[in-house]
């Protein structure tokens, strides 16, 4: 395995990519697709449960995977998260050939806050105060799928808050239902009932919104769970075994989306 740190958006955060060894008898099956791992914590921080644990799987399931330490705090706020979402997506494609990256195949996860900015990008990638700012080339900064868990969409003060940096225009922005379009990326949407901090009416409110757009989603709402479930094993202190399957479903959903196979 190679790992590779590269500066990306305005505050120059890393983006930490794990990439697959090349074999000499993989052939094209080298180039592989690509996921961006968005962990969650209200833009407030990010949480540990919800990258390393998750990059694993995808690593076993034969992705290169990178992390995005996208701003938190009083950083998130002038749209920097999305800024670097953005860019990082444009790193990796003009690094595809060195990282061995298939370009055509590149998907964000995000957790809560984390899937509120993989919700951004994948809807708001060419909004203007994005293609203002950066130099955007045959959507190069246009994930080819989403994956998102419990997201914050449309309700949750403290995220938005932060995000919006109490700006009312973004904070109008950042209620991201409002602004799905028919370029909108396809999605894979799950939350639990009875999540606490987050309101499954988030998902909901979105999966709306994708059906008006006439956009490609899948959703999962599970009948209970508490907030912030990751892979929801004894390992990241969240056991579940009903939830537990969005891992299976969300593997599936995407390798059929991108043709991938081990």
């Amino acid at each position: 395995m190679r790992i590779i740190q590269t500066a990306v958006g305005p505050n120059g955060v890393p983006l930490t990519g794990y990439l697959q060894d090349v074999t000499g008898d993989g052939g094209i099956r080298n180039i592989r697709p690509s996921v961006v791992i968005l962990p969650g914590g209200g833009y407030r921080f990010r949480s540990d449960r919800e990258r390393d644990p998750v990059a694993l799987h995808f690593l076993a399931q034969s992705y290169n995977v990178f992390i995005l330490d996208y701003s938190v705090g009083e950083e998130a706020g002038a749209l920097n998260p999305l800024l670097e979402m953005s860019d990082a997506l444009i790193k990796i494609r003009s690094h595809a050939l060195a990282w061995m990256c298939d370009p055509t195949r590149v998907a964000v996860i995000g957790f809560s806050a984390g899937a509120h900015l993989a919700a951004s990008i994948a809807i708001l990638h060419d909004h203007p105060k994005v293609t203002g700012v950066q130099k955007i080339v045959d959507e190069n900064n246009r994930p080819d799928a989403a994956i998102l868990c419990y997201p914050v969409i449309n309700d949750h003060q403290g995220s938005m808050d932060l995000v919006s940096g109490n700006d009312e225009e973004l904070r109008n922005l950042m209620m991201l239902d409002r602004h799905v379009t028919e370029n909108a990326v396809p999605a894979f949407i799950w939350h639990t009932m009875t999540d606490g901090s987050v309101p499954v009416e988030n998902s909901m409110d979105l999966i709306r919104a994708y059906r008006a757009a006439g956009v490609a989603c899948e959703a999962h709402l599970f009948e209970s769970g508490d907030h912030g479930l990751s892979m929801c094993t004894e390992e990241v202190g969240t056991p579940h075994p009903g939830a537990r399957q969005w891992v299976d479903l969300a593997t599936n959903w995407l390798n059929t989306r991108f043709h991938h196979t081990l």
